[in-house]
C-alpha cells in the first residue's frame, strides 16, 4: 500500500512540473502575439508579380492556351502552309520555350518560398493553440480531480458518521 502512495504521490508532482512548465510557456506566448500572415494589400510589388505568375501558368486556361499555340506552330511548320519558319526539329521553338521556362521557374519558386513561409507561420499559431488546449484541459482534470477528492472526502465521513450511529443504536438497545 505504502509503493502505491508513493507512485501516486510521484505522479502527481511530475503532472504538477508539467502543469507548471505549460503555464510558463502560456505566460511567454501572450507576449509575443504575432499577427495574421500577410495580407494581399501588405505584399510587395515583386510578390504580387511572383504570385500572379504562379497563378497563371498553374492554370488550365494557361495549359490549354499554350498547348493550342504550341499544336498551331508544329501544324504550320510541318505542312508548309505558310512559309516555313522553324523546319522539323523546332529549334526556334524549343528555345521558346526555354526561354519560358527558365523565366517562369524563379517567379514559381518565390512564390512558393513565400507560401512556405505562411505555411510555417499557421503551423506555429497551431502549436500555440495546441499548448493553450492541452493546459486548460490540464486545468480541467486538475479540478474535476479536486471535486472527485472532496466528494470522496465527504462520503467517508458520512460512511463514518453512519457506522458510529449504527454502533450507537446497536449499543443502546443491547446485544441480540
Amino acid at each position: 500500500m505504502e509503493i502505491l502512495g508513493g507512485l501516486k504521490c510521484e505522479l502527481h508532482e511530475a503532472e504538477q512540473r508539467l502543469l507548471d512548465e505549460l503555464r510558463t510557456l502560456r505566460r511567454g506566448l501572450r507576449g509575443t502575439r504575432e499577427g495574421p500572415p500577410a495580407a494581399d494589400g501588405q505584399l510587395t510589388i515583386g510578390q504580387r508579380i511572383a504570385d500572379t505568375v504562379a497563378a497563371t501558368m498553374g492554370s488550365w486556361t494557361f495549359i490549354i492556351i499554350q498547348s493550342v499555340i504550341l499544336l498551331i506552330w508544329i501544324v504550320l511548320n510541318v505542312t508548309a502552309y505558310v512559309q516555313q519558319w522553324d523546319p522539323y526539329p523546332f529549334i526556334l521553338l524549343n528555345l521558346a520555350l526555354s526561354f519560358q521556362a527558365a523565366y517562369a521557374a524563379p517567379f514559381i519558386m518565390m512564390s512558393q518560398n513565400r507560401q512556405q513561409d505562411i505555411d510555417r507561420k499557421s503551423a506555429e499559431h497551431d502549436y500555440q493553440i495546441n499548448i493553450k488546449a492541452e493546459l486548460e484541459i490540464e486545468l480541467l482534470h486538475q479540478k474535476i480531480d479536486q471535486l472527485r477528492e472532496t466528494e470522496v472526502l465527504r462520503l467517508t465521513e458520512a460512511v463514518r458518521e453512519l457506522t458510529a450511529q449504527l454502533r450507537e443504536a446497536r449499543g443502546g438497545a443491547g446485544p441480540k
